[in-house]
């Protein structure tokens, strides 16, 4: 995260924000604590509306391995699954993301928010904003952001579309090189 918060300092990619929100999850509370000195010292506002999905009482706290014991993949997956008892469906999460993240766009007008969060966060605002609908089956491609990647998008006036959101970027990630890089992302 260091590396991203380098980059920032450097580049003045970011340069004016106003507003800087974390999910309460450790590690984006953590990223947004790097972050901040980049931003300007940014106070960090909380939300649990960026948080990964939420999981059941039962899985809160266990590793993949034991939850995958307990609570294997489900042979037919829809976003309507409640894969571990009391835990947040996808279309749950989908809904609690959507619903902050056009609160954001009400609540901050004109300008620049960083919100320090999780992939599946991220994976949202891309079925929010691209009408994208995550269908049952493994048999499309997926979209997998890099830990401390950026994804930016931008209200922007269009001439042919009404929405008025552009995706700037996506999984950028140049930041990171060499040891930096998740194995599946280093040169063979």
């Amino acid at each position: 995260m260091t590396a991203l918060r380098d980059r920032l300092a450097a580049s003045g990619e970011l340069a004016g924000a106003t507003t800087l929100y974390s999910s309460v999850m450790a590690r984006a509370v953590q990223t947004a604590e790097i972050l901040a000195p980049a931003l300007g010292e940014l106070e960090i506002e909380s939300d649990c509306a960026f948080c990964e999905s939420h999981p059941g009482d039962e899985a809160d706290g266990l590793d993949w391995a034991e939850f995958e014991r307990r609570w294997p993949m489900p042979p037919e997956w829809t976003p309507k699954t409640r894969r571990e008892p009391g835990a947040e469906t996808f279309d749950e999460m989908r809904e609690r993301i959507a619903a902050r993240l056009d609160l954001l766009i009400d609540r901050h007008p004109g300008e620049t928010v960083v919100v320090a969060c999780h992939g599946g966060v991220v994976l949202h605002s891309m079925f929010r904003w691209l009408e994208l609908e995550p269908i049952g089956g493994r048999t499309r491609a997926w979209l997998d952001p890099v830990n401390s990647s950026m994804t930016e998008w931008r209200l922007a006036e269009h001439p042919h579309w009404k929405a008025g959101i552009e995706l700037v970027r996506f999984n950028d990630h140049g930041h990171l090189q060499g040891d930096l890089l998740p194995l599946s992302r280093r040169p063979a």
